[in-house]
C-alpha cells in the first residue's frame, strides 16, 4: 500500500530537478528516505555567549547587531565579506569567503544569531560563521541543538535543515505507527511521529535521545520479525529426514576418529544428534576458530546420514579446500566401507560423466567439491545432508541450490531439472535434506542471531589439543629484514613459511606480475639457500595440485602465496608465515591466514609486514590474543556488518540508526519481543500486526524469501 512517504523525494518543497540528482548520491530516491536520513552528531548552540565570554578555537553560538558590513575583492580569494557584530560587551568579526551575495541580509542594524569557530588574527574573528536572523518563524541553524547530517557535495548542512523542515511538516504524520499503544507504553517507546520529529530536531538532547532509542527499536524488531518468520517457516509445515543414531551407531562412527574430541565438539555433536533425529530439516550454522575441530563434527552427520543410506554432500569455496577435506575424510574412513568421491570443475568431460553417474545412482556416499555439486546436471539418488563449509563465500542462491538437490521419494531417488530445481511427480513424497553450515571466521552473537537467526547455532570454543602457540609481531617498514632473518632461522631449523602476497585481483595481469617478481627477488636476494615457489587462484588446477603438493611434501620450503591460502592449506611443518601489506587486510582475514600455521608440534610465527607505522594501532590485538572471537568483535567495530560479513552474499540491510556493537541489549529486547510475537500470530494476521506486517515485508520480504537456505 503506497503511502505519501513512497513519493519521489521532488515532493518535498526545495528540491528540484538539481537537488534530487545530489539527494541520489547518497540513497535519497524518496520522501520517506530523506526522512529516514538521520543526523549523524548534534551541536548544542541553545547556550549564547556574550562577546566578551567567545573562547578562542572554540565553536561558539552568539547574538548581536550587525554594525557594518562590506566586501572586498582578493585576488586569487573572489570577495571577502567582512561583517563587523556587537553586543553590549564588545564586537567581532564575521569573515565569508566567495560568499558576497550575503550582504543583501547583513544590513547594519539587523540582529542574528551566529555560530561558528572563533579565532584571533589582527582582531577577534568567526570564519564562516552560519547564522540566522531573530525574528526567524523557526530556528534552525542556531538558539537550538542543531542537527548534523551525512552529506554530500553541493548540499550543504543549511539546506540539508531546510529541506527536513519542509518534509516534517508537510509529511511526517504519514509515518506509520506499527506498533499498538498498549505495546509502545510498555516499551517505553515514544510515538513514531514524535520520534522523527525529536531524531531531526530534538527540544534537548533527551529528547533525541528517546527517539534513537525508538527508531533503533523499530529498526531492530521489523528485522528480528522477518528473521522470525523466515526460521517458522523452515521448522513447520516441511518434511524433513528423522535419522536414526542409535548407541551403537554412535559407537561406530566414533571408532573412525583416532583422537579425543573436545568437550566443545561433544557438545556440538549432541546437538547436531538431536536435529537429525527430528522430523524436521536440520538447519544448523556450526561456527569455530580456525583449527577448533569442525570438519571433525561434519563428518560424525556426513557418517549418520550415511549409517541410514543417504547421501551427505561437502561444498567448499575453493578446490584447496575441497581437496584438503577430502584429504582428511579419506584418511579417516581409511578401512571403512564407506564410498567417498571428489567433485572438482576441471575433471575430463568421460571423468565427470562417470562421476556423475555414480553419484545419481547411489555408489557413493560421501561427495566433496565446490561449486561444481551445484550445477544442474548433478543429480543424488538420496541426499540426506548438505554440509557447506566457508559459507560466508557463497551467494545465498548457491546455498539453495544445493538444499534443493536432496529429498526422497518412493523408490528411493531423486530427479531434479537442468537448474537443479526439484521435479515433482504425482505420488512423491519429499523431504528436505539436513543442511550444516560452517565457518572459521567467529561471528559476533549479535550478528551470529540476526543474519543466521533462523539457524540453530552451535559453538566451538575449545582448541583441541596439541595446537602450539602463534606469535604474532608487527613489522613495521624499518625492521623487514628482521622478518627475513627470522624465517631464515626456522629454515634453518628444516620448517617451512608462507609469505602472503595480496593481491586486489586475482585476475590482475599487473598484480600477479607484482607477485611474480616478487617470488624471483626472494629467491634471487633473500632466502638464495632455499626453494621458492608461487600459489595464486588463476593457476590451472594440475599446476595448483602441483605446488601445493612440493610444499606438503617439503620440496618448496618458501611458499609465497595469495589469499588462496587463507582456507584449506594443512602443512604442519609451516611454523612462519609474513603477511605482506597486513593493513589492507580485516583483522579476521588476517585471523583466518594465520590459522594456516601452529598445527604442527614447533611454535610458530606471524609477521604482521605494514607499510605505514600508524598501523599497528589498528593490528594491536592481533599481536595481543589468538581469540577469533575477541578479534571478531574488534573487526565488526571497525569495518560495520556489511564489510564484515559481505553484505552482497547476506542480504543484511543496511541499518539507518542501529548498531550491532553498540546497541546489543535494544537488539536483544527486540529480538525476544518479535519472536514472541510472531509465535503468537504467525502469519502477522491480526488488526492490529497488519502495519508490522506491511513493514517487514516493504524492508525484507527479499531476505524471507532466501533465507531458509542459511
Amino acid at each position: 500500500m503506497k503511502t505519501p512517504l513512497d513519493e519521489p523525494v521532488s515532493a518535498v518543497k526545495g528540491v528540484g530537478p538539481a537537488v534530487a540528482e545530489r539527494l541520489a548520491k547518497l540513497g535519497i530516491t524518496t520522501v520517506r528516505g530523506l526522512l529516514w536520513h538521520f543526523p549523524r552528531l548534534y551541536q548544542d548552540r541553545s547556550r549564547l555567549k556574550p562577546i566578551a565570554q567567545l573562547a578562542l578555537g572554540h565553536h561558539e553560538a552568539f547574538t548581536g547587531r550587525v554594525k557594518e558590513a562590506r566586501t572586498s575583492w582578493w585576488r586569487g580569494r573572489g570577495g571577502v565579506l567582512t561583517a563587523i557584530i556587537e553586543d553590549a560587551t564588545g564586537q567581532i568579526a564575521a569573515l565569508w569567503f566567495g560568499m558576497p551575495y550575503l550582504q543583501k541580509q547583513l544590513k547594519p542594524g539587523t540582529q542574528l544569531v551566529l555560530w561558528g569557530k572563533v579565532t584571533m588574527g589582527k582582531r577577534l574573528s568567526v570564519l564562516s560563521p552560519e547564522f540566522e536572523l531573530i525574528g526567524d518563524d523557526e530556528p534552525l541553524h542556531a538558539q537550538r541543538i542543531v542537527p548534523i547530517y551525512p552529506a554530500t557535495a553541493g548540499i550543504g548542512q543549511k539546506r540539508f535543515r531546510r529541506l527536513m523542515r519542509a518534509a516534517l511538516d508537510a509529511l511526517a504524520g504519514h509515518a506509520p505507527e506499527i506498533f499498538p499503544d498498549a505495546f509502545r507504553e510498555k516499551r517505553r517507546l515514544i510515538p513514531i511521529a514524535q520520534a522523527i520529529e525529536q531524531i531531526h530536531f530534538p527540544e534537548q538532547m533527551k529528547a533525541a535521545e528517546m527517539a534513537r532509542r525508538r527508531l533503533a527499536y523499530e529498526e531492530f524488531f521489523v528485522l528480528e520479525a522477518a528473521v522470525a518468520l523466515r526460521r517458522r517457516a523452515l521448522r513447520h509445515g516441511v518434511e524433513g529426514i528423522a535419522f536414526d543414531i542409535s548407541p551403537k551407531i554412535d559407537a561406530r562412527i566414533r571408532r573412525r576418529f583416532p583422537f579425543r574430541l573436545t568437550s566443545a565438539q561433544e557438545r556440538a555433536i549432541a546437538e547436531i544428534a538431536a536435529d537429525m533425529q527430528a522430523p524436521r530439516p536440520m538447519n544448523r550454522l556450526l561456527q569455530g576458530d580456525v583449527g577448533s575441530g569442525k570438519t571433525a563434527v561434519a563428518l560424525y552427520a556426513m557418517l549418520a546420514a550415511v549409517a541410514n543410506r543417504h547421501q551427505a554432500a561437502l561444498m567448499a569455496p575453493t578446490e584447496i579446500l575441497a581437496e584438503q577435506h577430502f584429504r582428511t575424510i579419506e584418511t579417516l574412513l581409511k578401512g571403512s566401507r564407506v564410498r567417498t568421491l571428489l567433485l572438482l570443475g576441471g575433471a575430463a568431460a568421460a571423468e565427470r560423466r562417470a562421476n556423475l553417474a555414480a553419484i545419481r545412482e547411489g555408489i557413493v556416499d560421501i561427495v566433496v567439491g565446490t561449486h561444481a555439486l551445484i550445477q544442474g546436471d548433478v543429480e543424488f539418488a538420496r541426499l540426506g545432508l548438505a554440509v557447506v563449509d566457508e559459507q560466508h563465500k557463497f551467494g545465498v542462491l548457491q546455498r539453495a541450490t544445493l538444499r534443493w538437490k536432496g529429498g526422497e521419494k518412493d523408490s528411493g531417488s531423486l530427479f531434479c531439472d537442468r537448474e537443479g530445481r526439484r521435479k515433482k511427480t504425482p505420488g512423491v513424497f519429499f523431504a528436505r535434506p539436513d543442511v550444516l553450515v560452517m565457518t572459521a571466521t567467529p561471528i559476533p552473537r549479535s550478528l551470529a542471531l540476526t543474519v543466521f537467526g533462523d539457524l540453530d547455532l552451535s559453538t566451538l570454543d575449545e582448541m583441541p589439543a596439541g595446537r602450539q602457540p602463534i606469535t604474532t609481531t608487527i613489522i613495521p617498514p624499518t625492521r623487514r629484514n628482521d622478518a627475513w632473518q627470522l624465517i631464515r632461522r626456522e629454515l634453518a631449523a628444516g620448517r617451512q613459511a608462507y609469505i602472503v602476497y595480496p593481491l586486489v585481483e586475482e585476475a590482475d595481469t599487473s598484480e600477479l606480475k607484482a607477485a611474480t617478481e616478487m617470488v624471483s627477488h626472494l629467491q634471487r636476494d633473500v632466502f638464495p639457500a632455499h626453494r621458492v615457489g608461487l600459489l595464486h587462484g588463476q593457476m590451472k588446477p594440475d599446476e595448483k595440485q602441483a605446488r601445493m603438493a612440493a610444499f606438503r611434501a617439503g620440496e618448496t620450503h618458501v611458499l609465497v602465496a595469495t589469499t588462496v591460502v587463507e582456507v584449506g592449506l594443512d602443512v604442519p611443518n609451516a611454523t612462519a608465515m609474513a603477511i605482506e601489506h597486513a593493513e589492507h587486510y580485516g583483522l579476521s582475514q588476517l585471523h583466518q591466514l594465520r590459522g594456516r600455521i601452529g598445527r604442527g608440534e614447533h611454535p610458530s610465527h606471524c609477521l604482521l609486514l605494514v607499510d605505514e607505522p600508524e598501523a599497528s594501532d589498528k593490528l594491536a590485538i592481533l599481536a595481543e590474543t589468538t581469540d577469533g572471537f575477541r578479534i571478531a568483535e574488534e573487526d565488526l567495530k571497525r569495518r560495520g556488518p556489511g564489510e564484515f560479513l559481505g553484505t552482497r552474499q547476506h542480504g543484511l540491510p543496511p541499518l539507518a540508526i542501529g548498531d550491532f556493537t553498540e546497541d546489543i541489549r535494544l537488539l536483544m529486547e527486540a529480538r525476544h519481543d518479535a519472536f514472541a510475537l510472531v509465535e503468537a500470530d504467525p502469519a502477522l494476521a491480526q488488526p492490529a500486526h497488519r502495519p508490522l506486517r506491511r513493514a517487514v515485508l516493504a524492508r525484507h520480504a527479499d531476505s524471507i524469501e532466501l533465507a531458509s537456505v542459511g
